[in-house]
């Protein structure tokens, strides 16, 4: 495979305060200061990866929030194109009569020193350096959020084996990998409905009314579980449209879309792992989901006692994200700067 020749940028770092930003167009990632809250002095990194559910606007606004209404230092990190935009629209799978580019995330060295990361990433094909960066940071023990498409973030495998025997990230990580779409691929929407035994757990405090346009994913074979370890947290009933007030879809049984487990490192350290099979940049405009994912992040850090009902996730200033899919030129989706995000 041949390599791209890359256009590298200054590392320069966007330092935003309430929601506001100012930068030069060479940034390449982006940085949000964190305000008052239980999460000062704890650093999240974000990582916008995907192809097709917006994460390139989800995750900035993610950061926003957990930054101005919780107090973490968050850093949001980019797949970029050999010009160095953000570019959502570079292939994962090679293309006949066409060079294939090996996907580019700068800052991944932000990885060594967070307290969290959140994935959402797709089928990356990613230089050994930047995998390397990766398995470093999921064999140091720390917590892992995976978001959506995150369970099958990377197509290449990442060099990480234990007792010889290759580790795989969805399966083995998470604790499950993209199977398949439970129901119509962007035709149904997802009723999140937590699961009874598991109302009083730290990350479903203030938790309510989940409901996302994107559909249910399958995660394990039909018959069969969520693997030994694995808690679900919130079932995902597929609906008969994409409204929030449409019906239940008869046919189908919900599955779970959020569930917790602890990952055991080479070395025996416990990571705690949160997963998200909903998180599409609609899905996110519930109130509901985005405080599942931020209790997620604390309960991860450790700070579960700090988490409240009341703590605000409003979005900070405005969130319009584009419509989820590959018809890119119809929704609007073309390659930008890092700046364009901030």
């Amino acid at each position: 495979m041949t390599k791209p020749t890359r256009r590298f940028l200054w590392p320069l770092t966007l330092i935003v305060s309430c929601g506001l930003a100012h930068a030069a167009d060479s940034l390449q990632w982006l940085s949000y200061a964190g305000g008052d809250g239980p999460g000062k002095g704890k650093r999240i990194v974000l990582i916008a990866a995907d192809q097709e559910y917006r994460s390139e606007q989800s995750m900035p606004m993610m950061a926003k929030i957990l930054s101005k209404h919780h107090g973490f230092d968050c850093t949001v990190l980019f797949a970029v194109n050999d010009k160095g935009d953000v570019d959502p629209t570079m292939p994962v799978y090679p293309e006949k009569g066409k060079e294939f580019k090996e996907h580019h995330i700068p800052g991944l060295e932000h990885l060594a020193s967070a307290d969290l990361v959140i994935f959402f990433a797709r089928l990356l094909t990613l230089p050994m350096t930047e995998r390397e960066l990766i398995v470093k940071y999921i064999d140091s023990g720390k917590p892992i959020i995976s978001i959506r498409t995150g369970n099958h973030g990377f197509h290449a495998p990442l060099p990480y084996t234990i007792n010889g025997k290759q580790v795989r990230w969805g399966e083995d990580v998470l604790g499950g990998s993209f199977m398949g779409h439970h129901g119509n691929w962007h035709a149904d929407s997802t009723r999140g409905t937590i699961v009874p035994e598991q109302k009083d757990h730290p990350i479903l405090i203030g938790v309510s009314d989940i409901w996302g346009n994107s559909d249910v994913y399958r995660t394990y074979k039909e018959g069969a579980s969520l693997p030994a370890g694995c808690t679900a947290l919130v079932w995902g009933q597929p609906l008969m449209g994409r409204n929030h007030d449409d019906a239940s879809n008869p046919k189908l049984e919900p599955l779970p879309v959020a569930w917790f487990k602890h990952w055991q490192t080479r070395e025996g350290k416990s990571a705690r792992v949160f997963q998200s099979t909903m998180g599409s940049g609609d899905d996110l405009e519930s109130a509901g989901l985005r405080r599942l994912i931020i209790n997620a992040a604390y309960w991860g850090i450790g700070m579960e006692s700090t988490i409240t009902p009341t703590r605000s996730v409003d979005i900070v200033g405005t969130y319009k994200p584009l419509e989820s899919g590959f018809n890119y030129n119809e929704l609007g989706v073309v390659p930008k700067p890092v700046s364009a995000y901030k």
